[in-house]
C-alpha cells in the first residue's frame, strides 16, 4: 500500500508523446495508470485501505480517463519503477499506522493510552478482529446482546463459527436469533460497522488477564507434577474450602491412574514408542504399589504380546522399586501423553460426567 502512495508523489510528467500530441499527466492521472495497470495484470491491490479522500480522488481520475498510448504508458511505468528504487525504507502512514504496525510489540497498555491519546480508532475491520477472537471470547457477548445486534454478529462471522455459537446458547434465544438474521436485509453498511467497533471495543475494553490459562487449569497443571502425596494432601483441602473447585482440578489433572480410561487402547503403542524403556520398565514395576495396577495391566494388554512379554521379564529383573524412583518414572510417562496431547498427536478421551456436565 505504501507503493500506491508512493504514485501521488510523481512529480508532472511533461512532454510526453501520446498519439502525435504533447501532454503532461498529473500525480494523479499516473496513479490511475498504474493502479489500472495492476489490476489488468490480477494484483491485488488493497485500495481499500487507502484514506476514503485518496480512493474518491482515485475514481474520480479514472473516470475522466479513456486511452493510454504505449510510449506514455512505458514512462509512467519507467518514472514509477524509478521512484520505487530510490525507496530504502517506508514507514505506517500516521499514528494509526504506526499502532498496527507495532501490534504486538508493545504492551496493550500503552497501546490503548496512545489510542486514546491521539484520537485514533482502533480498529480497522472490526470484524476481522472479532473473528480472531474466537468463539470462547464471543459467546458472553453474544448472551447478553439484544437480539438483533446477535442477528448482525452472526450474520458477519464465518458459518462454522456462527453454528458454534447457534449451540451453545440456550435453544428459545437460538430461535429467536436465527428468526432475527431474516430481518437483517435493511441494515446499512454503516451500521454493521458501528456495531462491530461496539462489539470489538467492549471486548478489548475489558481489563487484560495476567493469566492466559484460568485457575483450574493452573492448579490442575501445578498437581500434575507433584507428588501423588502432595496432590491428594492439596484436594482434600480444595474439599473443605471450595468442593466444585476441586471436582473441576480433579478433571484437569491427567495421572498414571488416569491412562486406563482416558487413552484410547489404540494409541498405547504410539505413547510407548515416545517413552524411555528404562522409564517404562520402572514406572510398570511400581505401579501395583502406586495403586495403579489397572493402568499397568491395560499398558501391557494393549501392545505386542511380544513387548509385553518382554517388559514383564524387565519388571521382574527389576525386583522391588522404590516408591520415589517409580513415582519419578511414571510422572516422566504423564509427562510424554501430555507433551503429546499439547502437539496435537494424542486425544484424551473426556470422561462421561464430563460431557454430561458441559
Amino acid at each position: 500500500m505504501n507503493d500506491i502512495v508512493a504514485m501521488n508523489n510523481f512529480a508532472p510528467l511533461p512532454g510526453l508523446s501520446g498519439g502525435g500530441a504533447t501532454v503532461s499527466l498529473s500525480r494523479r492521472a499516473k496513479a490511475a495508470i498504474v493502479v489500472r495497470l495492476l489490476l489488468n495484470e490480477g494484483a491485488e491491490i488493497p485500495l481499500e485501505d487507502l484514506p476514503d479522500e485518496a480512493q474518491v480522488a482515485l475514481t474520480h481520475q479514472m473516470g475522466t480517463m479513456r486511452t493510454v498510448d504505449r510510449d506514455t504508458l512505458s514512462a509512467v511505468v519507467e518514472e514509477f519503477s524509478a521512484e520505487l528504487e530510490k525507496i530504502g525504507l517506508s514507514f505506517p502512514s500516521g499514528m494509526a499506522g504506526a499502532l498496527d504496525a507495532l501490534d504486538g510489540k508493545i504492551s496493550p497498555h500503552t497501546a490503548a493510552r496512545l489510542r486514546k491519546e491521539a484520537g485514533v480508532r482502533q480498529f480497522g475491520d472490526p470484524w476481522k478482529r472479532l473473528r480472531e477472537l474466537g468463539p470462547d471470547r464471543l459467546l458472553p457477548v453474544l448472551e447478553i446482546e439484544s437480539i438483533e445486534v446477535a442477528a448482525v454478529m452472526l450474520s458477519k462471522l464465518p458459518v462454522s463459527m456462527a453454528a458454534e455459537l447457534l449451540g451453545r446458547i440456550p435453544g428459545p434465544q437460538a430461535r429467536r436469533i436465527t428468526y432475527a438474521v431474516s430481518l437483517t436485509n435493511a441494515v446499512t453498511p454503516d451500521a454493521v460497522d458501528r456495531i462491530g467497533l461496539s462489539l470489538a471495543m467492549q471486548l478489548d475494553s475489558q481489563p487484560a488477564r495476567a493469566f492466559e490459562d484460568d485457575p483450574v487449569e493452573r492448579v490442575g497443571a501445578i498437581l500434575n507434577s507433584s507428588t501423588s502425596l502432595t496432590r491428594d494432601d492439596v484436594l482434600t483441602g480444595l474439599d473443605e474450602t471450595d468442593q466444585g473447585f476441586a471436582n473441576a482440578v480433579r478433571k484437569a489433572i491427567f495421572t498414571f491412574g488416569n491412562i486406563a480410561t482416558r487413552i484410547a487402547a489404540r494409541d498405547i503403542p504410539r505413547v510407548l514408542r515416545e517413552v524411555d524403556q528404562a522409564k517404562l520398565v520402572i514406572a510398570l514395576a511400581g505401579a501395583e504399589a502406586a495403586g495403579f495396577a489397572t493402568s499397568r495391566d491395560f499398558m501391557l494388554e494393549n501392545m505386542s504380546g511380544r513387548m509385553a512379554d518382554q517388559l514383564r521379564e524387565d519388571m521382574e529383573g527389576a525386583g522391588k522399586v522404590k516408591p520415589a524412583d517409580a513415582e519419578a518414572a511414571m510422572s516422566d510417562v504423564v509427562d510424554v501423553i501430555r507433551r503429546m496431547e499439547q502437539a496435537g498427536d494424542l486425544l484424551l478421551i473426556v470422561e462421561e460426567d464430563e460431557e454430561e456436565e458441559g
